[in-house]
C-alpha cells in the first residue's frame, strides 16, 4: 500500500525536504510498523539536513531520513516480535520518521495510554528520557541550584519541571527572547536569563552568588566554557549535545576547582543499562498521567508541511514541542 514520506536528497535549507509517495515499509526481524498519529520534530534533524557544514557531529549520508519521536499504533510486527503488539499505542524514536507509516525497533517501544495526548506521548520516545537521565547523571540533590540552558526547548522545558519536582532549590533557565523567558518562567524556572546577552554569566552569578551545583547543557561552545566557571565546588555539568556544532575542548584546569563534567547520550545509556532505561520511561509515563509533567505544543502541522516545521525551529521562534500530523 502507498503512503507519504518526507526525505531530502541534497543538503540545504528546509526547502530540500521532499514529500514523496512510496510503498509502506516492511518491518524486519525485531521491528514493528507503526501507523503514525504524531511525530515530534527535533532540533538535531535541522542540523543533519544542513549537511557537513553544520559540524562534524552532524554529518549524515544522503538520502536524508529525518528522525523523530513517533506516536502511533502498531500495525504490523516483524519476525521474532510478539504479534499481540498489533493495535497497541506506543511511542518510539525512529529514522525515516516523517511518514504515515514508520518502522521502529520493537525493543524500545514505550507503552502509551489512551488518555495521554499526542504531545505528552511523543516525549516518551526521547526528550523525556533524556531530561530525566541528565538530571540523574548530575546527581541532583534537594536544594541544589540548577542551570538549564535552552530551557524553552523540547528537552529543556521538561528538565526545568523535573528539577523542581525532584527538589531543586533554585532553577535558572536560559533562552533567547523575552517571550521565551516568559515561557521558561511559566514552566517553573525561578530565574530566566537571555544567554545572547554578553553579561549573562554575571546575571547567573547575581542569582546564585555561591555558584550553581548543576549545569545541563546541549548548546556547547562559549556557553559551555562560561558555564564551567559558574560551577560551585563539587558542581556537576552534564553535556548532552552541541547545538553550536563546536566539539568543545574542556580545559582541565577549570576542573581542578572540584568541578566535574559528564557526557550523556541516550543510545549509550540504553545500551549500558537497558533495564533502568525502561523503568525510567515508565516512570515518566506515570508523571505525565498524573499531571505532574506537561508538554507545551507550540504547533501541530500537517506532515506535508515538514519544511515549515524546520523553519520554526531554525528561526528559534518556538517554545516547547513541534508536531507533524499525518492526515
Amino acid at each position: 500500500m502507498a503512503m507519504r514520506r518526507v526525505r531530502y536528497y541534497e543538503y540545504g535549507g528546509p526547502e530540500v525536504l521532499t514529500v514523496e509517495d512510496v510503498d509502506q515499509p516492511v518491518p524486519r526481524a525485531g521491528q514493528v510498523l507503526l501507523r503514525a498519529e504524531a511525530i515530534g520534530v527535533n532540533f538535531v534533524d535541522t542540523r543533519f539536513r544542513r549537511g557537513p557544514g553544520s559540524g562534524s557531529i552532524f554529518q549524515r549520508p544522503l538520502p536524508g531520513r529525518p528522525t523523530g519521536d513517533v506516536v502511533g499504533t502498531v500495525a504490523r510486527t516483524g519476525p521474532g516480535v510478539d504479534p499481540q503488539l498489533v493495535g497497541r499505542r506506543v511511542a518510539a524514536l525512529a529514522e525515516d520518521a516523517y511518514a504515515d507509516y514508520v518502522v521502529a525497533d520493537a525493543s524500545w517501544l514505550a507503552a502509551v495510554s489512551d488518555h495521554l495526548d499526542s504531545g505528552d506521548a511523543t516525549m516518551l520516545a526521547m526528550s523525556g528520557p533524556v531530561a530525566l537521565r541528565i538530571l540523574r547523571a548530575a546527581r541532583l540533590s534537594s536544594g541544589d541550584t540548577v542551570l538549564v540552558h535552552a530551557a524553552a526547548g523540547g528537552i529543556g522545558h521538561l528538565a526545568v519541571q523535573l528539577a523542581k519536582l525532584f527538589g531543586a532549590g533554585t532553577v535558572i533557565g536560559t533562552a533567547r527572547s523575552s517571550r521565551k523567558l516568559d515561557f521558561v518562567r511559566s514552566v517553573g524556572a525561578d530565574v530566566a536569563i537571555d544567554y545572547t546577552q554578553a553579561d549573562w554569566p554575571d546575571q547567573v552569578r547575581a542569582a546564585a552568588p555561591d555558584g550553581v551545583d548543576v549545569v545541563l547543557d546541549a548548546v556547547g561552545g562559549p556557553v559551555l566554557r562560561s558555564s564551567l566557571d559558574l560551577l560551585a565546588p563539587f558542581g556537576r555539568a552534564v553535556v548532552y549535545g552541541a547545538a553550536t556544532g563546536e566539539l568543545e575542548q574542556i580545559p582541565v584546569a577549570k576542573l581542578f576547582a572540584l568541578r566535574s563534567v559528564t557526557g550523556f547520550n541516550l543510545t549509550a545509556w540504553r545500551r549500558a543499562d537497558p533495564d533502568q532505561a525502561r523503568r525510567e520511561t515508565a516512570e515518566l509515563a506515570d508523571l505525565f498521567e498524573a499531571g505532574q509533567l506537561r508538554t507545551t505544543v507550540h504547533a501541530s502541522l500537517p506532515l506535508t508541511q515538514a519544511a515549515a516545521a524546520h523553519e520554526l525551529i531554525e528561526t528559534r521562534s518556538h517554545t516547547g514541542r513541534i508536531l507533524l500530523i499525518p492526515a
